[in-house]
């Protein structure tokens, strides 16, 4: 029994593989070459995280600690 909604998606179900694949916004299957081992990345991603939390800590002893929407609305004045 082929009704009509099976025969619309076999149309337009092809037509938009089609057109997705096209578009090549696809993630690449393959995990990214930056010569790091996992425990490196972890690492790297560790320290990365723990700088930021200095800075944000660093900016809110300070009293440094405007956002965009106000450095914005303080510029236009």
């Amino acid at each position: 029994m082929g009704g009509i909604f099976e025969e619309y998606l076999d149309v337009y179900g092809d037509r938009d593989r089609e057109r997705a694949q096209a578009r090549g916004n696809h993630k690449p299957r393959t995990p990214k070459n930056d010569g790091l081992t996992p425990e490196q990345r972890r690492e790297r991603d560790a320290n990365a995280l723990q700088e930021k939390a200095k800075k944000k800590a660093a900016q809110a002893a300070g009293g440094v600690n405007i956002d965009k929407s106000e450095s914005q609305r303080i510029k236009k004045k």
